[in-house]
């Protein structure tokens, strides 16, 4: 299954909440699609009844469903992750969101140089992203502690990186294991994100029964 590219209110209404895949939109009450039609979508989403008993299966893949859309990554790629975070030590559940919160694209987006993972993705792409000083356009190299992720110099006249790092600054949203320069579009990987200091809305232990199965 490859990455899903389709509107992203919709992956946030089928969710039954914010995923935050759209930036600023997502901050804002009066613009969140969740919040506007807090019901799936498709003709008949009004009527249909979120309330109603699912099987421990349909929970399973919601959760791990939820992960994919916030993260943006495949279901190979995530199989591929859950499989990596399986065979190492500790708990399951917090190495997977660990690594996928180790994406460059991921931290680039909660640097706050990206309004969203999207368009952090899109950022890193197009090589205006050095790690310890040389570019990386790779959206899935798994940063380090130490690591220190700059907008390049030529890049850091960018509007989106700009208007993105300022809401970021004002916001208040840079995770405790992260250090964000915003005036010179500069970050620090100050350690390993814990399961405390990851704001995921992913209950973890469902996605780890799911592959369990």
């Amino acid at each position: 299954m490859s990455r899903d590219t389709g509107p992203q209110c919709k992956q946030c209404r089928s969710m039954g909440q914010k995923l935050y895949l759209k930036g600023e939109r997502c901050y804002d009450d009066n613009k969140c699609a969740v919040k506007r039609r807090p019901y799936p979508p498709g003709h008949l989403g009004r009527f249909s009844r979120r309330d109603r008993r699912a099987t421990e299966y349909a929970k399973q893949l919601k959760e791990k469903q939820k992960a994919r859309f916030m993260y943006g990554v495949s279901e190979r790629q995530f199989r591929n992750y859950y499989e990596l975070a399986s065979s190492r030590p500790g708990i399951t559940g917090e190495i997977l969101f660990q690594t996928l919160e180790r994406r460059l694209d991921n931290v680039v987006y909660r640097l706050g140089f990206g309004g969203s993972r999207r368009e952090a993705r899109q950022i890193v792409r197009h090589r205006h992203v050095t790690v310890n000083g040389r570019i990386v356009d790779i959206p899935s190299y798994l940063v380090k502690p130490n690591d220190i992720i700059e907008i390049k110099d030529k890049s850091k006249k960018m509007q989106r990186v700009r208007d993105a790092a300022n809401a970021n600054a004002q916001g208040g949203r840079i995770p405790a294991w992260l250090e964000s320069n915003v005036l010179e579009f500069k970050g620090t990987v100050l350690e390993l994100p814990t399961r405390e200091k990851m704001e995921i809305p992913v209950e973890d232990h469902l996605i780890v029964e799911f592959y369990s199965r």
